[in-house]
């Protein structure tokens, strides 16, 4: 009988220590919500959304081409870029904040290819979120 107390102990602390972990991960999500639909759009290659969470003027990188733009213009160069690169996924592979600042860097599937994606986001005055930066580079192989 002691026995069994003492696993079921065990069983309790290691409950515990799960239950703690999932909170955490549900804080640090709810931090980063932001980017939950922006992630969904960018995986979908949905443009039009996506564009609702841009700046009114933006930088743009796609693959080697850089340009300060409209929301208008980054919106075209984007569904020129989906149109040549179908995407299949995106993965986040990091996150970063600091006072009414976010940072995404993810990783797309898009046409055959890997590219990163790395978006900047403000909102200034505790303002709704909006996507100062982006930038898609092709993935280079890591060995």
């Amino acid at each position: 009988m002691p026995r069994m107390k003492k696993w079921f102990s065990i069983l309790l602390v290691l409950a515990g220590l799960l239950l703690g972990t999932a909170a955490k991960a549900q804080n640090q999500d709810g931090e980063f919500a932001v980017f939950s639909s922006i992630t969904r759009y960018l995986s979908q290659g949905d443009v039009n959304s996506l564009s609702s969470w841009f700046a009114e003027n933006m930088d743009v990188t796609v693959i080697s081409s850089t340009r300060s733009c409209s929301k208008k213009q980054a919106r075209e160069i984007l569904r020129s870029f989906f149109s040549a690169n179908t995407p299949r996924s995106f993965e986040v592979t990091h996150r970063a904040s600091e006072s009414n600042k976010k940072y995404l860097i993810g990783q797309l599937n898009a046409g055959g290819e890997l590219f990163q994606v790395t978006i900047y986001a403000t909102a200034p005055n505790g303002e709704t979120y909006k996507i100062q930066q982006l930038n898609i580079s092709r993935q280079t192989a890591v060995y």
